[in-house]
């Protein structure tokens, strides 16, 4: 394992709130003995209004890079001083990268996780395929730009104020056929893909979604993942999805990516996924 010049391992975390539950330095700790890169990851737990205070106090305790969790991709958006191309379109960043010249370099990750988790991991291709999107929060606003990539007939942004379903939906307008309503204005309309972005998982819930939404034949995919199914997972078995996935897998792609990112190896997610669904059922 390669150390660096001070002997001291280079500190990275993940940060949000609530942050309890995170596989994050699970994750990481994997990716670093599978790659011999002399790091640690920890969990940092921030208040909310309080997140650049927490960032800052990390970076000055030596921190090298932080992911960002709900709620505070947005804050992070305002934090960095550079953005990838993507995390500025998309709002909000899940990736800071703390550079030696004192600059914080914000990325996003998340919607390159989503899509490898379910082309590469699942073998779903979302070209010429209907995809609702449940959120308009900063969850959603990585997952949009990667998935319109993937060649979708459309994508509709539902959330439950839906004039901020439809700010989000401008930013990407250009990018394909996207649209935006409220969860009621569902009604009438059928999806082959519906992903959770809402945060009603955290409390064991689900946004209220009309009959028939989901086409025959239609996948769910949680962004949410937990140690037993979400209730958007339990949501979709109940409505007859062909799978209906948690976002577990994500989570381990968009890590990957973060670690790649952050120390210029690529690391095996195939190992990871396997390591950290040991002991409990395959999400189906």
């Amino acid at each position: 394992m390669s150390e660096t010049i001070s002997g001291k391992a280079d500190p990275y975390a993940v940060i949000g709130n609530p942050i309890g539950h995170s596989q994050s330095p699970r994750i990481h700790a994997l990716f670093a003995a599978q790659t011999g890169q002399f790091m640690e990851y920890r969990a940092i737990l921030a208040e909310v209004g309080e997140f650049a205070a927490a960032v800052d106090a990390f970076r000055g305790s030596g921190g090298r890079g932080l992911n960002v969790t709900v709620p505070f991709k947005q804050d992070a958006w305002v934090y960095a001083d550079v953005l990838s191309a993507r995390a500025e379109r998309a709002g909000a960043v899940n990736t800071l990268a703390f550079r030696e010249d004192g600059g914080a370099w914000g990325d996003n990750t998340d919607g390159v996780g989503l899509v490898r988790d379910l082309r590469g991991n699942y073998g779903f291709d979302a070209g010429g395929k209907r995809i609702l999107i449940l959120g308009a929060g900063g969850a959603a606003r990585g997952i949009v730009q990667p998935l319109l990539g993937e060649s979708p007939t459309q994508v509709v942004i539902a959330n439950r104020t839906p004039d901020r379903a439809a700010q989000l939906a401008l930013l990407f307008v250009d990018l394909g056929h996207i649209g935006a309503c409220s969860f009621p204005e569902l009604q009438g309309q059928s999806f082959d893909l519906i992903i959770n972005a809402t945060a009603a998982g955290l409390a064991d819930q689900t946004p209220l979604l009309p009959e028939g939404v989901l086409a025959a034949e239609g996948w769910c995919y949680d962004l949410m993942y937990g140690g037993k199914p979400t209730a958007f997972v339990r949501w979709g078995r109940a409505h007859g999805a062909a799978r209906s996935l948690d976002g577990l897998g994500m989570l381990v792609e968009q890590a990957a990516e973060s670690f790649r990112l952050w120390r210029g190896v690529d690391p095996d997610t195939q190992a990871v996924l396997a390591a950290l669904r040991e002991g409990r059922a395959e999400p189906t």
